[in-house]
């Protein structure tokens, strides 16, 4: 199973890099069609656009309508869960009565579930005790496949950067920790929201970060070959040796 796994398009309309990260957006769709073999799935890990309107989104929805792989979308911390709603109910995996942008894929030999890490008070992340057991609800849904995680904040130390706690309150990230560890079957994890590649732990899970989309944002040292080349993730699931990560360079023949 391959999974391309995107974040952080921050599209926006009008400022003077509108127009590159809607390129950056375009361009990393266009590589991951190219891709031989192709994704199974494209996850995009939250903020999807800049300023939660829905103008912005009608442009997301627009690019994303040119993958070729189904693309499930969550809610960053620049997202508005509302209009994130409204402008992919259409694709019928979103749930209109909830009041999170969480849901389970079961289509795959990895069971997928997408966590709503959005608080309403602050850019760091949020899991209150309803998200906590909505979590444990998804995880104990299904028994018999592995499950990888995909959700917006890293809830783990990140070394590099301003912040290492990327959520509010370091009790959010035990609980959430403890609950993904529960079941012993979560094998891995994903998420985006710092804009640079990182690597850590949720307890004995292996997790990592994917850097934004949007150029312009992308936080790190970059040799000059780079510097206008979108970075996003390959992860590829095996049976005996669970996912192993590809980071690719859009529009070269070069990943690493």
């Amino acid at each position: 199973m391959i999974v391309a796994q995107i974040s952080d398009t921050h599209i926006v309309l009008d400022i003077p890099d509108a127009d590159q990260r809607i390129r950056d957006f375009a361009l990393t769709i266009a590589d991951i069609n190219a891709l031989n073999p192709g994704p199974e799935v494209i996850i995009h890990t939250g903020d999807i656009v800049h300023n939660g309107q829905q103008d912005e989104y009608a442009q997301a929805v627009a690019i994303i309508a040119t993958a070729r792989a189904p693309v499930y979308v969550l809610a960053g911390n620049r997202d508005n869960r509302t209009n994130l709603r409204e402008a992919f109910a259409p694709h019928g995996y979103l749930a209109p009565d909830s009041d999170f942008i969480e849901y389970a894929i079961d289509d795959y030999p990895v069971r997928l579930i997408a966590l709503d890490t959005l608080s309403s008070g602050s850019n760091k992340g949020d899991f209150c005790p309803e998200r906590i057991s909505h979590l444990i609800d998804l995880i104990d849904a299904e028994t018999t496949k592995p499950i990888a995680v995909f959700m917006h904040h890293p809830p783990f130390e990140i070394t590099v950067g301003p912040d290492a706690l990327n959520f509010e309150r370091t009790e959010i990230v035990s609980a959430l920790q403890q609950a993904l560890q529960h079941s012993g079957r979560v094998i891995a994890g994903f998420s985006g929201h710092v804009h640079r590649a990182a690597a850590g732990q949720i307890g004995d899970i292996p997790a990592t970060v994917v850097p934004c989309i949007a150029t312009t944002l992308r936080k790190g040292v970059y040799p000059d070959y780079m510097k206008r080349r979108p970075i996003y993730h390959i992860h590829r699931f095996d049976p005996l040796w669970g996912f192993t990560t590809e980071t690719r360079i859009v529009g070269t023949e070069l990943s690493f």
